[in-house]
Formats: structure tokens, C-alpha cells, sequence
């Protein structure tokens, strides 16, 4: 890439289900953090300087998204929240995806067979719209995280 190339970015470009629920409604701001659970290779070093790696398996991720009060996917997610705690058998397991749709060649695209909600969010009330926080739990994330698109 040379200096004074462009890329483009959008935001409203950014595709989101939970368990087949497309997410709408996002906060101003960051409105979804990805953070992984363990590093994908661990080392340890031996007396004479000789490293060994090992590869970690664990593939859990816990997602974090913030929506605004006012969003209409609040009520489908606490839907879903309140199945899962109430009925046996895991009802509220279900796919993760997300897709950055301005780049459909080498952007993000990150997917987990099995994923499900954490925790419902805290609440407030205030004079204008305030955020809701939900944390996601996957079980094995998969995928790629990719550039931008050059305009």
C-alpha cells in the first residue's frame, strides 16, 4: 500500500446475530468488543534457553455489546435470556455471526457454532436514552479479522 491510499469503513455496514437474532439499535460509540479467553500458543523456556510452544485449544471469546435503550433487540434478547434460565436443555444456544459487509473479500467474519448470553444487562434510567450492555458468551470462535476496503 502506498502513501495516500484510502480505505473505507462503515459502521452501519456491520452485520450481527445471536442465536438468529439480528442485532440492531447500537450505542454511540463502541458498540462491540470481542475479547478472547486464552492466548492461542503458550511457551515455556528450559534451563539451556530451548523454548517450547504449546497450542491452546481454547477457542471461548465473550462478546460484549452495547445497544441502546430504546432498541428494539433488547426485548428479543431478554426473550431469549429468560428462556435459557427457565427451561431445561440450553433453548437460548445458538450461533454467533458477525460480517463487515462493506469488505465481503478479507474483512471480518467471525463465526461460533454455539453461543449465548452471559448476562442480561445492567439498567438505568436517565433523562435521554441510556445503554444496555450485553455480554455474550461462544464456545469455539472461528473466523477472520479483517482490513478495510480500499476506496
Amino acid at each position: 500500500m502506498a502513501a495516500g491510499d484510502l480505505y473505507l469503513y462503515d459502521p452501519d455496514q456491520i452485520l450481527i446475530t445471536v442465536a438468529g437474532i439480528p442485532i440492531t439499535g447500537f450505542a454511540d460509540g463502541e458498540f462491540c468488543t470481542i475479547e478472547r479467553d486464552s492466548d492461542a500458543f503458550q511457551d515455556v523456556v528450559g534451563t539451556d534457553g530451548e523454548v517450547t510452544r504449546s497450542k491452546s485449544n481454547d477457542g471461548r471469546a465473550t462478546i460484549t455489546i452495547r445497544l441502546m435503550q430504546s432498541s428494539p433487540t433488547n426485548t428479543l434478547l431478554s426473550a431469549l435470556h429468560n428462556s435459557d434460565k427457565n427451561a431445561p436443555g440450553g433453548v437460548g444456544v445458538g450461533p454467533f455471526y458477525m460480517q463487515d459487509l462493506s469488505n465481503l473479500v478479507g474483512g471480518t467474519l467471525l463465526v461460533a457454532e454455539k453461543c449465548w448470553i452471559a448476562k442480561a444487562p445492567d439498567s438505568s434510567w436517565d433523562r435521554t436514552p441510556t445503554e444496555r450492555e450485553w455480554k455474550i458468551r461462544v464456545a469455539k470462535l472461528d473466523g477472520l479479522d479483517g482490513g478495510s476496503v480500499q476506496s
